[in-house]
């Protein structure tokens, strides 16, 4: 058995979900493809994949042996490139996860750019508001704005975002401006149930936070259902600052209660650890940083 090409195949087949697109990826037969997997598994005395006929899913063992896998094809992939001209010259595909607005404001406009410049690199972009395994779902790169808990990633800083609370001036003429953020349990509040479980808001009072329990009529799980709620006057929502930045600027919202807002949130690049990583990765993540960090500074809310 190729060992090596095993890996391959076994990382493909997690990849692309399933044996058949593993199968089509490599330019091999499904029947080979199902021979070189139970090979594997079997040289190795482990089951790798508990597979039925709706889905297949990692083992333990399957997960770990999938990051030492990914480890030892991007070692030999960049031991090829350091001896080639390719390596000042990115190439292969890459794999990348944002938030969905933000990755439509400024992830998709960048990884645009991006390809246009290097143009042997192809970048496939998942948009999703959920928590992303990068190595269960083969991402390569995540755009994560939130605290990071995952040691064994890298982080990569570009800035940070403020979470503020905002209103249309209509409502704010009907309902009155709180001035405390204890007033707002008497307001008519929009929940974005995207960014903040529960029915609770935080806040800071001289140092200390706050929690506050707040009421309203309706709630969204997309960002710009309920943006367009408060601009429409239904009431008062807490977003991200770049989700309603253009709008502030417009004057259809206004925002409040700064003094009391929580720390921002960091927004960083995530991949995994620095010895894995390629330089398509490498040379993304750094142009990505760069580019995120300008946008971020110069869209200050």
């Amino acid at each position: 058995m190729d060992k090596l090409l095993a890996m391959k195949t076994f990382v493909q087949i997690v990849e692309r979900g399933s044996l058949t697109a593993a199968a089509e990826a490599l330019d091999k037969s499904l029947p080979s493809v199902v021979r070189m997997l139970a090979t594997l598994e079997s040289s190795l005395d482990a089951r790798l994949l508990n597979r039925t006929t709706r889905r297949m899913t990692l083992t333990d063992e399957g997960r770990h042996y999938l990051a030492r896998c990914r480890q030892i094809l991007a070692d030999i992939e960049e031991a090829e490139l350091e001896l080639s001209a390719q390596q000042s010259e990115p190439s292969g595909h890459l794999n990348v996860t944002a938030p969905i607005m933000f990755g439509k404001m400024h992830v998709a406009p960048a990884i645009t750019t991006f390809i246009q410049q290097h143009q042997r690199v192809g970048v496939d972009l998942q948009l999703l508001d959920r928590p992303v395994n990068l190595i269960e779902e083969g991402i390569d790169v995540a755009i994560r704005i939130d605290h990071l808990d995952d040691s064994s990633m890298i982080a990569k800083p570009v800035g940070e975002i403020r979470k503020v609370i905002c209103a249309s001036p209509g409502y704010l003429k009907k309902a009155g401006r709180p001035k405390r953020p204890e007033e707002l349990s008497g307001h008519n509040c929009v929940r974005f149930t995207g960014l903040t479980a529960g029915t609770c808001w935080s806040f800071v009072e001289q140092g200390k936070p706050i929690s506050i329990q707040i009421n309203g009529a309706f709630g969204c799980n997309q960002v710009s259902a309920t943006i367009d709620a408060c601009v429409e006057g239904q009431g008062i929502g807490m977003f991200l600052c770049y989700q309603v930045d253009s709008l502030v600027k417009a004057g259809k919202l206004k925002i409040l209660l700064p003094e009391f807002e929580s720390p921002p949130m960091p927004v960083n690049i995530v991949y995994s650890h620095a010895k894995l990583i390629s330089t398509r990765v490498r040379v993304f993540v750094e142009w990505m940083a760069q580019r995120l960090r300008q946008e971020l500074e110069n869209n200050k809310t």
